[in-house]
């Protein structure tokens, strides 16, 4: 017989376990891999800094190497100025990283392709940090690089970051994420509508791949009777089980009653995209339809992409599908 400190407390199946000690198991996801100045195969140099330490809130960052040679250059007095991308990872609130093997192949392959200064934040994960800890640390993310702003302010005790300072544009300021990381992007995108971001700075676009909402009513090709016990609907209630009003809490299902009004979305370009063999494709469908009803006065685009699963493009990143996928978010990036 185990020791009762191996006793599993409660598990939330594919992802992690819950031990009787408070050991937390995750049971899937990918090796972390080192930032590189110098990566040969994309060109495109990384880096990792922390951002705040209570809370612990990290990121990654990543830069066309050749951007970084030119700035340094003795006789280059005006640096590049790049497209900034705010960057939220996936992994269903709890597994994945900024600093895992799909999450850095993702941003390195975007920031080759579109030639842009990417910030991939590194929030706290459930079920250590239930949430809305990961909401927090996202906007709080955002508001220290926007405070890089030629009017913003730095709190005590932020320090900037040169490549942000020297490098980004911040007239072409977006927003993106994947999954969950999606999830955050329109929430943050979202906030900033009633909250002002440091030095009054305006998100120009952001991007939702294949966003993780969910809600108690059927919608689309979804089951009615098994809304309430598939895994977008568990894991919520497992990750945030204070969560006013459930798994229609505006921040799952921005179409909930008591949802805001999706007219309130601080951009003026967003790119929704779906795959087809994706559970969560009907909800990305549904919410691109209501934004295109709501009163936005933005650009909305809606991205179908056939005979593909959820996070094609991030977990299997070599194929033609996903390269494709690649070129579409850098063309909203350039645009």
């Amino acid at each position: 017989m185990g020791s009762i400190s191996n006793e599993v407390q409660t598990e939330c199946l594919p992802f992690f376990r819950i031990y009787k000690d408070g050991t937390v198991e995750r049971l899937i996801g990918t090796p972390y891999v080192p930032p590189s100045l110098d990566d040969p195969k994309s060109g495109v140099s990384s880096k990792d800094i922390t951002i705040s330490q209570n809370p612990l809130i990290k990121a990654r960052l990543h830069i066309p190497k050749q951007v970084l040679d030119q700035s340094q250059a003795t006789d280059n007095k005006s640096p590049e100025k790049l497209p900034l991308l705010v960057y939220y990872h996936g992994g269903g609130f709890c597994i994945e990283s900024a600093f895992s093997l799909v999450e850095h192949q993702l941003l390195q392959s975007i920031t080759a392709e579109a030639r842009i200064l990417a910030v991939s934040i590194e929030y706290r994960l459930a079920p250590e940090h239930l949430l809305p800890a990961a909401y927090e640390d996202c906007w709080e993310g955002l508001q220290w690089v926007t405070s890089h702003s030629a009017a913003g302010e730095m709190k005590p005790g932020f320090e900037a970051d040169p490549w942000i300072t020297i490098h980004a544009d911040f007239e072409r300021l977006f927003i993106g994420g994947d999954s969950a990381g999606a999830n955050l992007a329109y929430n943050t995108v979202m906030r900033a509508g009633t909250e002002k971001l440091s030095g009054g700075v305006k998100i120009l676009g952001a991007f939702i791949t294949h966003p993780y909402f969910w809600g108690s009513k059927a919608v689309g090709s979804e089951n009615e009777k098994e809304q309430l016990k598939v895994l977008p609907c568990t894991l919520w209630n497992a990750l945030y089980p204070n969560a006013p009003n459930g798994i229609d809490n505006p921040m799952i299902n921005p179409l909930a009653p008591k949802a805001p009004s999706l007219s309130g979305l601080a951009c003026k370009r967003l790119l929704v995209s779906v795959a087809s063999q994706d559970q969560l494709k009907s909800r990305g469908v549904s919410f691109y339809k209501a934004m295109k009803e709501s009163g936005w006065e933005g650009e909305a685009e809606l991205v179908q992409v056939e005979g593909e699963e959820h996070a094609f493009h991030i977990l299997n990143f070599e194929t033609e599908s996903a390269k494709m996928m690649i070129k579409r978010l850098a063309e909203f990036l350039r645009k």
